[in-house]
C-alpha cells in the first residue's frame, strides 16, 4: 500500500477531483476514510450512495444525503455532510460535478453547488469492506446436507466416467457443482469451529445464553459427527473408485478443455493447461479432505476429532458454571468481586488499604516510615521524576547489609496462636468430605439403571455427576455403544450404554434441568469397602 494521501478536508471538490485524478500515486486512497477522525460518518455517507445505486439513482445532492442518513448518525446541519462529501471526493470515493440545474441567476454560478456520484474506486472499496464485514460476522455451520450432495455429485461423475465418450458439458457442470458444494462445506466448517471455540471460552457469550444454547449445540454436534462418520467413509470410497484407472483424470481434462474453449486468442495455447492445473488442484483438495494418506490425517477426521472433543469441553464449562453458582471458590468470580470493591471504594486511601489487604503487599521491612520521615518529606519534598543518582541516599542498617537480615532489638514477638483457624479449616474439610461422601452415595446406582431414573440431584451430587459424565464421554469414539471410565481421583466408576429408542433423560437440579439422550448407566462407589479416613 502506498503512503497515506493528503488530508482533503481543506480542499474543494474541484481541487479534490483533480487530486483524485492522480490515482496512480495513491491507488488505495478510497480506503483512507476508514482511519480518518470522522470515519463513522464517512461510512454512513458511502452506504447512502450504495443504497441509491441499488435503486438506480446516479447523482445525489448534499441535502439528499443528509435526509437519507440514519437519525443516530445524521449531523445537525447539512454543512457537515458537504464537508464529508468533499473529503470523500478528495480520496477518490466520489466524484463531484457542478450542479447547474438549479441556476436561475448569474450570481448562482458563483455559489458552491455540486452533485455527487460514486466512482469505480469508491464502489470497489465498499464492496471489499462488505466482504470483510461479512467474513468477520460469519458463524458458519456444519453442513450435513452438503455431505449428501457431495455423494450425489460423485455418483454422477462415476456414471459419466463409465461412458465411452463422456460429455464435456455434463462433466464440467458436475465438477463445478461438486467443487462449489465442497468449498461451502469446508468454509462453513472452519468458521463454525472457530465460533464454537469462542463459545467454549465464553468470549462474547452471556452465561444464560450459553446454558440455554448448550443442549441444542451438543445435539447438533452429535448429529453432524454421525453423518460425517457414515457419509465421510462413503465419499472416500467413491473418490477411490474415481481415481482408479485415472477415471477422474479424463473428466478433469474434459472440463479444462471446455473451460479453455472461450479463452482469448493470445491465451489459447496455455489456457487449457492452466485450467487443467486448477481442476487437478481442486480435486486434490477434495481428496485430501476425506482421504487420509502417507501418515497424514484427512481434514474430515480432524474435524470429527475437534467436534467430538468439543462435547466434553462444553460439559466442563457447564460444570464450572454450576460450581460457580453453588458458591464454591472461583478465582474469576473473586477477581470480579474485588474489582467491584475497588470501584465502590470512597477514596484512594481506601483503595490502597484494600490493595494491601487483598495482595499482602507492604513496604520494605527495612524501610520504616515514621512521623520523622513524614515531617522530613513535607519539609523537603522530592519530585517523583528525580533520578536515583541525584536523590538523597537511603541509609541502611550495617547489620542488614552485612547479614541480609534485620531484627529489632528487644523482646521477640509472640508466636501467634492459630489453633482457632486450624480448627475452622478442619471443620470445613470435614464438612466437604461429608458432602462428597453423601454425593457418592447418592450417585451409586447399585446396578444398571437409566439416566432418567436418577431423579433430582443437589448441587454437589450434580457437579460430581457432570465430572463422571465428562470422563465417560471423553472415551466415547465413533461407533461406540458402551463405555466405562474411572474418575480422576479413582473413587468412582461409570459405565454408560447408548439406547436406540430415542428417549430423553431429564435430571432436575436447584439451578435448572439437565436434558439429553437417555442411556443406561451404572455408577459404582469404589470407596465403599475401605475405611472412611482412608477414603478421604
Amino acid at each position: 500500500m502506498t503512503s497515506r494521501p493528503v488530508e482533503p478536508d481543506s480542499v474543494g471538490p474541484a481541487e479534490a477531483a483533480h487530486s483524485a485524478g492522480s490515482s496512480t500515486e495513491t491507488p488505495y486512497a478510497p480506503f483512507a476514510h476508514l482511519t480518518a477522525p470522522n470515519a463513522t460518518l464517512y461510512r454512513q455517507v458511502m452506504s447512502v450512495f450504495l443504497t441509491a445505486k441499488e435503486r438506480f439513482a446516479v447523482h445525489l445532492r448534499p441535502e439528499d444525503v443528509h435526509a437519507a442518513l440514519p437519525p443516530e448518525h445524521r449531523p445537525a446541519g447539512p454543512d457537515a455532510v458537504v464537508k464529508a462529501l468533499d473529503s470523500l471526493v478528495g480520496w477518490g470515493n466520489l466524484r463531484a460535478d457542478p450542479d447547474t440545474s438549479r441556476v436561475t441567476a448569474v450570481e448562482d454560478f458563483y455559489r458552491r453547488r455540486f452533485i455527487y456520484q460514486l466512482t469505480q474506486g469508491g464502489e470497489a472499496a465498499e464492496q471489499a469492506l462488505s466482504v470483510y464485514d461479512e467474513a468477520l460476522g460469519r458463524r458458519g455451520a456444519l453442513q450435513a446436507v452438503a455431505l449428501h450432495d457431495i455423494v450425489t455429485h460423485l455418483r454422477a461423475l462415476l456414471v459419466l466416467a463409465a461412458e465411452e465418450e463422456p460429455d464435456a458439458a455434463k462433466a464440467h457442470l458436475a465438477l463445478s457443482a461438486l467443487t462449489g458444494r465442497f468449498e461451502a462445506l469446508a468454509e462453513n466448517a472452519r468458521a463454525f469451529m472457530g465460533s464454537l471455540q469462542r463459545t467454549i471460552d465464553l468470549h462474547g457469550v452471556e452465561v444464560e445464553v450459553f446454558l440455554a444454547y448448550k443442549d441444542r449445540l451438543i445435539q447438533y454436534l452429535e448429529r453432524f459427527i454421525q453423518d460425517l462418520i457414515t457419509l465421510g467413509g462413503r465419499i472416500a470410497l467413491l473418490i477411490a473408485e474415481l481415481e482408479d484407472r485415472d477415471r477422474v483424470g479424463l473428466l478433469l481434462r474434459l472440463a479444462a478443455a471446455r473451460e479453455a474453449a472461450d479463452a482469448a486468442p493470445d491465451e489459447a495455447d496455455t489456457a487449457q493447461a492452466q485450467a487443467y492445473e486448477r481442476w487437478a488442484g481442486r480435486w486434490a483438495g477434495l481428496a485430501a479432505w476425506f482421504v487420509s494418506a502417507d501418515g497424514r490425517e484427512s481434514q474430515a477426521r480432524l474435524l470429527r476429532s475437534r467436534a467430538l472433543g468439543a462435547i466434553p469441553q462444553l460439559l466442563a464449562v457447564v460444570r464450572q458454571l454450576n460450581e460457580r453458582r453453588a458458591g464454591r471458590s472461583d478465582r474469576s468470580a473473586d477477581f470480579r468481586a474485588l474489582a467491584r470493591w475497588f470501584a465502590e471504594a470512597p477514596d484512594d486511601d481506601a483503595r490502597h488499604r484494600l490493595w494491601r489487604a487483598a495482595f499482602g503487599l507492604y513496604s520494605a521491612r527495612h524501610f520504616t516510615v515514621d512521623a520523622d520521615t513524614l515531617a522530613d518529606r513535607a519539609a523537603r519534598p522530592v519530585p517523583p521524576a528525580t533520578p536515583w543518582a541525584e536523590a538523597e541516599p537511603l541509609r541502611i542498617s550495617p547489620q542488614l547489609r552485612r547479614t541480609g537480615s534485620y531484627e529489632r532489638r528487644g523482646k521477640p514477638r509472640r508466636v501467634q496462636d492459630r489453633s482457632e483457624q486450624r480448627r475452622q479449616l478442619a471443620e470445613l474439610a470435614a464438612k466437604q468430605a461429608e458432602e462428597i461422601a453423601a454425593a457418592r452415595a447418592r450417585l451409586a446406582t447399585d446396578g444398571t439403571t437409566r439416566l432418567s431414573a436418577l431423579g433430582e440431584l443437589d448441587p454437589v451430587a450434580f457437579a460430581l455427576f457432570l465430572r463422571l459424565l465428562g470422563d465417560a464421554l471423553a472415551t466415547w469414539r465413533p461407533g461406540t455403544t458402551t463405555t466405562a471410565a474411572t474418575s480422576n481421583d479413582g473413587t468412582m466408576e461409570i459405565r454408560l450404554t447408548a439406547l436406540d429408542d430415542g428417549t430423553k433423560a431429564e435430571i432436575r437440579t436447584p439451578g435448572g434441568v439437565f436434558r439429553g439422550p437417555d442411556h443406561t448407566v451404572e455408577i459404582t462407589d469404589l470407596t465403599q469397602d475401605i475405611p472412611a479416613w482412608e477414603a478421604r
